[in-house]
C-alpha cells in the first residue's frame, strides 16, 4: 500500500495549486477521478481576474494573488465595466461602498464612451481598470508541473470510493488499484466536496454546485479589441472580447445542479442572447460554441480552508465558487500554512484564515 503524508482529492485548480505549495515540504498524491485534470470547472472558466468578483470578503485573496499571477505571465490587460440603468443607482453606490478603503481603484464613468452601440438607458458605469484575462490552462499546468517537480504524484482515473481513518492514517479505496494511505486527507473535490466528505464518514458542510452557462458568439460589429469585461450591476449578464473578434457571453445564471458533466440548456442560451441584445445594438450572427461549468459554494458563499474540527486529519479546500482561479496563489499559500502548521507567506500574512475556517459551520450544529 502506497503511503504519503498528504492525499489530495481533486486535480482542479484548488488541488493543483495546494499541491504545488505543499509538495516541497511533504510527500503528496493527487487523486483525480477523471482522465484529465481540471475537466469540470477549471477547464470551463470565463478566465478573468477581477478584484471585485466574489465580493469584499474574497477580494483580499484576489488582490494578494495579483502579483504572483502577473509575475508568472498569466495575466493580460482587460479591464471591467459594471453598467446600470438609472434605477440601478443605489446598487452602483452600494458596490462602490463595499470596496471603499480596500485599495481597489474604481472610477465612475460614462459607459457610452467605452461600449460602442450601448443602448441609451444604460447610463451608469463603474470601471475597474485592474481586471485582466487569466491564462487558466497555463496556470493550472504550471501548478501541476511544480508539484511533480517536487515529487508529487498525480493519479488520473482514480476516484475515491471510500476512506477510513485507522490510527493516524487514512486508508483510501480507489477501486481496483492498491489502496492509498495518507496521514492527511484533503478534500479539494469541487462540486463533489460534500460527497467526498460523506464517503470518508465526515459530515458535509452544505457545499452546493450551480450551473453557469457560457456561449461564444460572432457578432456584427465584432467586439472592439479593447472592450473590457462588461457586467450588469444587477447580475443578469456579462460579456467580454476574445481572440479572433469573438465574444464570450453568460446570462450570469446560477442553476442548482448535481455534481457531473454540466451541459448548457437551450433556454439559458436564448436568455443570454436576449439580455445581450437589450444592452447593445449589435447583431448576433452565430453561436459558435456553448458550454456550462459548475461553480460550488458553501452556504455563506465564502471558500472553506482548514481542518475539520470533528474529523482528525481531514482538511477542507473547497467552496471556491467562480473565484477559485483568480484567488489560487493566495488561497493555496494560506491553506498550505494551515495544513503544514507553519507561518503563512508574507503576501498572505495579513489575511485572517478564520474567515474561511470550516469551524464556522460546525459551531452552528
Amino acid at each position: 500500500m502506497a503511503r504519503y503524508d498528504i492525499a489530495i482529492i481533486g486535480a482542479g485548480i484548488a488541488g493543483a495549486s495546494l499541491a504545488a505549495v505543499v509538495a516541497p515540504h511533504a510527500s503528496i498524491v493527487i487523486l483525480e477521478s477523471e482522465e484529465r485534470p481540471g475537466f469540470h470547472a477549471t477547464g470551463r472558466s470565463a478566465a478573468f481576474w477581477s478584484e471585485t468578483y466574489g465580493g469584499p470578503h474574497v477580494q483580499p485573496l484576489t488582490s494578494a494573488s495579483g502579483d504572483a499571477l502577473s509575475a508568472g505571465g498569466f495575466l493580460d490587460p482587460l479591464g471591467a465595466l459594471q453598467i446600470g440603468r438609472r434605477d440601478d443607482a443605489a446598487k452602483i453606490d452600494a458596490f462602490l461602498a463595499e470596496f471603499e478603503g480596500s485599495g481597489v481603484i474604481l472610477d465612475a464613468v460614462d459607459p457610452h464612451g467605452i461600449v460602442p452601440g450601448l443602448r441609451a438607458e444604460w447610463t451608469l458605469g463603474v470601471l475597474e481598470r485592474s481586471c485582466a484575462y487569466i491564462d487558466v490552462a497555463g496556470l493550472h499546468a504550471a501548478f501541476l508541473a511544480t508539484a511533480r517537480r517536487h515529487g508529487g504524484q498525480l493519479l488520473l482515473g482514480s476516484a475515491m470510493r471510500g476512506a477510513v481513518r485507522a490510527g493516524d492514517l487514512w486508508r483510501i479505496d480507489i477501486g481496483n488499484d492498491e489502496p492509498v494511505a495518507a496521514t492527511i486527507l484533503v478534500d479539494a473535490a469541487g462540486a463533489w466536496a460534500d460527497q467526498v466528505a460523506a464517503c470518508a464518514g465526515v459530515a458535509p458542510l452544505g457545499i452546493s454546485p450551480f450551473r453557469r452557462t457560457m456561449v461564444q458568439l460572432r457578432t456584427n460589429p465584432a467586439p472592439p479589441e479593447k472592450l473590457p469585461l462588461v457586467s450588469d450591476i444587477g447580475g443578469t449578464f456579462y460579456f467580454k472580447p476574445e481572440a479572433g473578434g469573438r465574444l464570450w457571453l453568460s446570462p450570469h445564471d446560477e442553476i442548482t445542479a448535481e455534481p457531473g458533466d454540466a451541459q448548457p440548456e437551450e433556454i439559458d442560451i436564448a436568455i443570454a442572447i436576449d439580455r445581450f441584445e437589450r444592452v447593445v445594438d449589435w447583431q448576433v450572427e452565430r453561436v459558435e460554441h456553448r458550454w456550462a461549468g459548475l461553480r460550488s459554494f458553501a452556504p455563506d458563499r465564502l471558500p472553506v480552508y482548514g481542518f475539520d474540527p470533528t474529523a482528525p486529519g481531514f482538511f477542507w479546500c473547497a467552496g471556491q465558487g467562480g473565484f477559485g482561479i483568480q484567488t489560487a496563489p493566495a488561497a493555496a499559500a494560506l491553506a498550505a500554512s494551515l495544513l503544514l502548521g507553519v507561518s503563512p507567506e508574507a503576501f498572505v500574512a495579513a489575511i485572517d484564515p478564520m474567515r474561511y475556517a470550516p469551524d464556522r459551520f460546525r459551531s452552528l450544529a
